[in-house]
């Protein structure tokens, strides 16, 4: 169920399951005059920040029953720090999303103070987008798979009404309406990333995958290729073809097209990982922990959700995203350390570990989209273990050959709200991937994995400008928090998105 968000005016609002009321600690320490819901609630809450029991910290909130005192049953109170901009909005609003949720309200309005509609740090529609973006995500429910064999919670109803007393822009609705359309725009290009990577192994398997991309493509008027194991082969895909090899499953070449600027030579090249099931191959993983695997085409499902949003915005921009897909496994056809491989580009690899495959699927999926007329490049990938080493499950690594575009991503990631932190890539790591038996070898070893398999995929951009996205540690979690639930997060949906919707100059 798709929630219905609208912008009341206060004359006109009318009433809620539940009311929220964001509000930072300068508001509580103001004094005892100021009223924000009903007045014997507003004293109970003055009280409990007087004891020091609720401090409207940031994403910390105080539910209250009105027991009668208002329409509502409920008040919530959802603390954020106005100087952390729209990011302290839209964890505000998940904070308060996941208290709606616990008292399973299904309608609920937010009251904005002043601080909110009057900032001078971030626009009326961007300030709306977060909110959205904020209480759309955090209510988010895993599903067993794309059929929703169980109702997934959701809020059918959300109205934003600026608070008693608050100065309001005379243009406030037209601006506010804007932003709630992107903000669900994005929300659901995530939703269905997180639903793709959530999908258990024996039910996505790489032609399925396929399957999905093509009513994609259907759904939203895309060009769509599908190339199939004999296709793969025709074109020369020996990454791709090795790492599926070993599967029933075979492998599939995914490549969808939009063409939002038909007459220009330039094109976005969006590459994702789409490995359905990683078991590491004959290199295998340990069992523990093996079945979060599941999560291995999560770079797949970012590039599917965002070409989603792209297609429903249609920036004035050309985009190739391609997806290349296989399962990973152990058997008697499966490729093996000391194999040597024919690349699409002529380059030939030494493998030196099967679980180093991600890398070798999308050197050849750089390669299709370079020869679709791709003229700079971004592959995003649940790659490696050691960017969780270094980075934990806080910011993901990045590995580029082009500073310029580097500096482009890392903007769309702040717009949106994602952490990226650049790696370094000088020409010592290069050598790490030296090979007696070919070009390449596949793993320059356990010290500095992030880097080194990142320049592993860059010897295949062929000199254009690209940037490698390691999500290895921000794709799933064990736990949840702010506006990412347990299990498949769908980052760098909305960082992709704003990296080609917001550079179409």
């Amino acid at each position: 169920m798709r929630t219905h968000f609208t912008y009341e005016a206060a004359a006109t609002a009318g009433s809620a399951d539940a009311i929220v009321r964001l509000i930072n600690a300068a508001e509580l320490k103001a004094g005892s005059m100021a009223q924000w819901v009903q007045p014997q609630i507003d004293e109970a809450v003055r009280g409990l920040f007087a004891k020091g029991l609720f401090k409207a910290e940031p994403q910390q909130t105080e539910t209250l029953s009105t027991l009668g005192l208002h329409s509502a049953s409920h008040i919530i109170f959802a603390g954020y720090d106005e100087q952390t901009g729209v990011d302290g909005l839209r964890l505000a609003a998940a904070a308060a999303a996941n208290a709606l949720k616990r008292v399973k309200a299904q309608t609920a309005q937010i009251r904005l103070p002043e601080a909110i509609v009057s900032s001078a740090d971030y626009t009326l529609q961007q300030a709306a987008q977060a909110l959205v973006e904020g209480l759309s995500l955090a209510v988010y429910d895993r599903l067993p798979d794309l059929r929703q064999t169980k109702q997934r919670y959701a809020l059918s109803h959300v109205s934003f009404v600026p608070a008693a007393g608050a100065a309001v822009p005379s243009d406030i609705a037209e601006q506010w309406n804007e932003g709630i359309a992107i903000g669900q725009l994005y929300a659901e290009g995530v939703m269905v990333a997180r639903d793709l990577t959530n999908m258990p192994g024996n039910k996505l398997v790489p032609e399925a995958l396929a399957a999905h991309a093509e009513e994609l493509a259907r759904d939203y008027d895309l060009d769509i290729e599908v190339l199939d194991e004999w296709s793969a082969a025709e074109q020369g895909m020996g990454g791709l073809l090795a790492v599926g090899q070993g599967s029933i499953h075979a492998p599939r070449m995914i490549v969808l097209h939009y063409k939002g600027a038909p007459d220009q030579e330039e094109a976005w090249g969006l590459i994702g990982k789409g490995i359905t099931f990683d078991t590491g191959g004959i290199s295998l993983k340990k069992g523990p922990g093996m079945e979060e695997m599941i999560s291995d085409m999560g770079g797949a499902a970012a590039v599917l959700g965002a070409m989603r949003i792209i297609a429903e915005l249609k920036p004035e921009v050309n985009v190739i995203a391609v997806i290349p897909t296989a399962e990973n496994m152990p058997s008697a056809q499966a490729f093996k350390p000391g194999d040597v491989i024919k690349m699409m580009n002529g380059l030939t690899v030494e493998i030196v570990n099967t679980d180093a495959e991600g890398r070798l699927v999308l050197a050849d999926g750089l390669t299709t989209a370079i020869r679709r007329g791709a003229t700079q490049l971004v592959d995003v990938a649940t790659l490696t273990g050691a960017v969780m080493v270094a980075l934990g499950t806080e910011a993901t690594g990045a590995v580029t050959n082009n500073e310029a575009l580097m500096q482009q991503v890392s903007q769309a990631a702040v717009r949106s709200g994602e952490r990226i932190w650049q790696l370094p890539a000088y020409p010592e790591y290069k050598r790490m991937l030296r090979s007696d038996a070919a070009d390449l070898k596949n793993s320059g070893g356990r010290y500095a994995g992030a880097t080194t398999g990142g320049l592993f995929i860059g010897a295949f951009a062929e000199d254009l400008p690209w940037v490698h996205l390691d999500i290895a540690g921000t794709a799933f979690l064990d736990k949840s928090r702010g506006i990412e639930p347990k299990g498949a997060t769908g980052v760098m949906v909305r960082t992709l998105v704003e990296l080609v919707t917001k550079n179409e100059e």
